[in-house]
């Protein structure tokens, strides 16, 4: 297929592009930067630069490409600033979608996240609402994700890829991620709120394979949600941090998520079943 990944040289564009042309398909990766051409076509993709905060500039760019399916994996996420990742959720999605209204593509597969949903006691399926009465910031947050999914949800054929807490290369938990200074500086605590996490090279893997999922959103999480007073001792001493503190409690909604959709219905095998597993694979010096 012809696909177009807007936010190809992202952490998961870069995992996925490869992917993509190793499985045959005529990859056209779009960018902002000019200067991330050539890494696009490191890569054995096409490179295409337009602004996904730019309508006509999307329009433009589908119009040239004219994609069968569209790769939704844009973020602004290089500087913490949760703001310009929320614009980008509302404006670069709704941008995405109209342009390919305009174009003719039926079917985009979208990035949005798996800890919005409301609080609960466990691990939440995509059944469960989203945490539209939050306050804020998370309110944010969600609603950014209400609007991405909301317009992705036009499209004639979509899925939406409700990804775990990213870890691995170029992530914020890489071993010289922003996560990672925090932990070694003990500004992190060890609480009781649940987190799921996923695999970079996992989510590209996901999004490859949701070419041939049926529509929907769907939990892309690893197979064991767990406070932080597991994971976050266990993923200091990857990294040779100090063992963090512990600190009674939660934040709303941080109650991890469920995949046996991805798993059982969909077939979908992750590489690292769970951050046991992921964390000292992708944090070796």
């Amino acid at each position: 297929m012809k696909i177009l990944v807007a936010g190809a040289t992202g952490v998961i564009g870069r995992s996925l592009l490869p992917i993509l042309v190793r499985e045959g398909h005529d990859v056209i990766g779009m960018t902002r930067n000019e200067a991330s051409k050539s890494i696009i076509m490191e890569m054995g993709a096409s490179p295409l630069v337009a602004d996904a905060l730019d309508q006509e500039s999307v329009i433009d760019a589908l119009r040239e490409a004219r994609p069968e399916v569209v790769i939704h994996q844009l973020t602004s996420l290089s500087n913490y600033n949760l703001e310009d990742n929320a614009r980008i959720r509302i404006i670069g999605t709704r941008n995405l979608v109209d342009a390919s209204h305009a174009v003719g593509v039926k079917r985009m597969i979208a990035q949005s996240i798996s800890w919005t949903y409301e609080p609960g006691n466990h691990p939440a399926t995509e059944e469960v609402p989203l945490d539209s009465k939050a306050p804020q910031p998370r309110k944010r947050t969600v609603d950014a994700v209400l609007a991405l999914e909301q317009a992705v949800a036009e499209m004639p054929e979509y899925v939406i890829l409700r990804y775990g807490l990213l870890y691995g290369p170029g992530t914020w938990y890489d071993r010289n991620g922003l996560m990672a200074e925090k932990v070694r500086r003990k500004e992190l605590k060890a609480t009781e709120g649940v987190t799921s996490f996923l695999h970079v090279e996992d989510a590209a893997r996901a999004a490859a394979d949701a070419l041939k999922w049926p529509n929907g959103p769907v939990n892309v999480v690893d197979d064991e949600p767990a406070p932080g007073t597991e994971w976050l001792p266990f993923y200091a001493a990857a990294i040779g941090a100090p063992v963090p503190d512990i600190q009674e409690g939660s934040n709303r909604g941080e109650r991890g998520a469920a995949n046996a959709k991805a798993r059982k219905d969909y077939g979908w095998k992750p590489l690292y079943p769970t951050w046991r597993e992921g964390f000292p694979a992708s944090l070796q010096s």
